[in-house]
């Protein structure tokens, strides 16, 4: 075995020792496929009022623009599916919201990861990241043969589907790469025919400026009254197009004691969510990714499922 094997087969090892669900290497290079998808999705404005979308355009697409001197990335998938859910008829947070935020808990497992690597190969430079920078965390997860992107634009496994958060190392070391795997949608339509705002506008196509998502997260505007009556209850996030995925009768729960949610989470009626105070919201959301929609965000998206009611 050579050194990239051996290295390779050593990264990969202590990846599933941390509590990842799989590890796939790939050639750090610019992402060709990628880049007309890019441009065409700014152009047409589907990033709606993420307009950070719009800056470091050459490093989203090259890795070693980003990081000086990279030859591979490392990309890793983290679990996250919940053994419990919220009750029925609920104003609804999506499940990667439940437990602490995904970035802590990956960041942390990834400097450990970079942290053994340089501990058992040697001098090695690299930086992690986890959508919180220019890098296509999908496309690389599925160049290292991780999943494919499925028409929903996010990654499926045949294995486990979809409910994970993808991360990667990017480093200055030589491996071994791995190759994509397939697409295995096939005539499936049943995440574009499920959205309720239809944002999903055509086959591996989000206009994220009409995705629940972007309205109950990124903007910080008023909802446009067109979307009255199409959110489902969602008011932090949507899993419908994983939902309705027939590949995510596979997951399993996830086995990350951060992710597990708060203990009154999931018990909360639509008349808790309707009466919830300040001081609540900071108990139930003291780690999690809904401090970013802030108490009073939370508050204009239940107001606004509120006056959806007939």
């Amino acid at each position: 075995m050579n050194n990239k094997a051996k290295y390779s087969q050593l990264i990969k090892s202590e990846a599933k020792r941390l509590g990842f669900l799989s590890c796939g290497i790939s050639r750090a290079q610019f992402l060709e496929e990628e880049a007309p998808r890019l441009e065409k999705y700014l152009k047409n404005n589907m990033n709606g009022e993420m307009h950070y979308m719009e800056n470091h355009f050459d490093k989203r697409l090259d890795p070693t623009k980003l990081v000086e001197g990279s030859k591979s990335v490392i990309s890793l998938l983290l679990n996250y599916y919940p053994d419990e859910t919220q009750i029925e008829n609920t104003f609804k947070v999506s499940k990667y919201a439940y437990g602490t935020d995904y970035h802590f808990v990956i960041k942390d497992k990834l400097k450990e990861l970079l942290n053994f690597i340089t501990k058992e190969i040697g001098e090695v430079s690299g930086r992690a990241f986890t959508d919180s920078a220019p890098v296509l965390d999908k496309a690389w997860a599925a160049k290292s043969g991780l999943g494919w992107v499925g028409k929903h634009t996010l990654l499926l496994t045949q294995q486990t589907g979809s409910f994970y958060f993808v991360g990667e190392l990017i480093i200055d070391l030589e491996l071994e790469y791995d190759a994509p795997t397939t697409d295995h949608c096939g005539t499936c339509t049943k995440c574009i025919d499920a959205c309720p705002t239809q944002a999903i506008t055509e086959p591996y196509v989000v206009d994220g400026s009409k995705c629940i998502s972007y309205f109950t997260i990124e903007l910080k505007d008023k909802i446009p009254t067109e979307f009255k009556g199409q959110f489902d209850d969602w008011m932090f996030g949507c899993d419908i197009c994983q939902d309705v995925c027939p590949w995510n009768r596979f997951s399993k729960a996830h086995s990350e004691p951060l992710f597990n949610p708060h203990p009154e989470l999931l018990s909360m009626t639509k008349k808790d969510w309707e009466e919830i105070t300040e001081d609540v919201f900071k108990d139930l959301f003291k780690k999690s990714p809904v401090k970013r929609t802030k108490f009073e965000g939370l508050k204009r998206n239940i107001e606004f499922l509120q006056k959806e009611k007939p």
